[in-house]
């Protein structure tokens, strides 16, 4: 497959004006088609068809960078959230915003639960707070949150109720937020250096880990028929169990500084992206060896996702632009 993949040249997805923060796949729908949305400092989140690349379309309404955004399993609802202290809810077709919820600080991190259509939306950021919002209890169509003020200072109606889950807990600013394929569990990796399992029904940790650097990226593989966790920090890269809170199953250290990671369980390969450097890197997970090294963007690399269907991965980089990179060996969507 190295060989292969390393033949192949990445597709590069232009639009965005500012670095890349953030990207996520949907799951795979009809025909064999599935979509990406990148989130990006320059306010506007877009989504693009996942096999080619194509822009579809681009979300209007943050004030502020956005640092994470969330397609639902089912692509039909976009979650972002953003430096302008707000998090919200977009329908897919029509790029309308169906919610705004109104934080008290930055939001850097966003989940739905892995069902179609979701009600509920779990939120973490410069807060230190993991909130859950109730989107079905909403009393409008373009809400705001149950805040009691807005950024400017003003009163809001029409809340989303929320509540919050393990109040005073988190001793940092939370970095990822992610909904477990156990819906009682949620996942949080923050700059305390801690990744801790809620269990929803508790509202308290199920697991806690501590981790030797601040967290990078923290997601879920959504590859394997059996989920495993990555999170990247430092110089290593975690691999957690996805149904056993808090289970480590390898960490592996390299010799570069790692700000973004992603695993293909079932080729036995991970993907990274640092900030040191321009490249990405794809390692062998059993041999914990670099296989290849690939070149084409112009600034660190922050953020790493394979694919739904695993025949590509892609990448987001301070250079604002976003590559999707083809693994496999066979013919596929462009490459042909």
């Amino acid at each position: 497959m190295a060989a292969e993949t390393a033949k192949a040249v990445p597709l590069t997805c232009h639009g965005h004006s500012r670095p890349i923060t953030h990207l996520s796949f949907s799951s795979v729908l009809e025909d064999d088609q599935y979509y990406l949305i990148s989130a990006c400092k320059d306010n506007n989140p877009m989504l693009r068809d996942g096999v080619t690349g194509d822009w579809i379309g681009t979300f209007i309404g943050h004030k502020g960078a956005v640092w994470q955004a969330r397609l639902s399993t089912d692509a039909s609802l976009a979650a972002t959230g953003s430096a302008d202290f707000s998090a919200k809810i977009w329908d897919t077709h029509t790029g309308e915003c169906l919610h705004t919820l109104t934080h008290s600080h930055i939001v850097r991190a966003v989940t739905f639960p892995s069902q179609p259509r979701p009600q509920l939306v779990a939120t973490g950021g410069f807060e230190k707070k993991l909130r859950i919002f109730d989107l079905s209890r909403s009393s409008s169509s373009n809400s705001t949150s149950s805040s009691p003020t807005s950024p400017n200072g003003s009163s809001l109606s029409n809340p989303t109720p929320s509540y919050e889950i393990g109040p005073g807990v988190h001793g940092g600013n939370i970095k990822s937020v992610i909904w477990s394929t156990d819906l009682n569990i949620l996942i949080t990796a923050a700059d305390d250096k801690f990744v801790r399992w809620w269990d929803l029904r508790a509202r308290a940790p199920a697991a806690t880990y501590e981790l030797e650097g601040i967290p990078g990226t923290c997601e879920l593989d959504s590859v394997s028929s059996v989920p495993s966790l990555s999170i990247a920090a430092g110089k290593s890269a975690y691999f957690f169990a996805g149904t056993q809170p808090g289970q480590l199953l390898k960490k592996i250290t390299t010799s570069k500084d790692i700000a973004a990671v992603a695993l293909h369980a079932e080729s036995r390969k991970f993907v990274t992206g640092g900030g040191g450097d321009t490249w990405v890197r794809v390692y062998d997970f059993d041999e914990e060896t670099e296989l290849e090294v690939q070149k084409g963007h112009h600034g660190p690399i922050w953020t790493v996702s394979f694919s739904p269907d695993g025949n590509l991965y892609a990448t987001g980089s301070e250079d604002g632009t976003v590559k999707l990179w083809k693994f496999c060996s066979d013919p596929y969507g462009l490459w042909r």
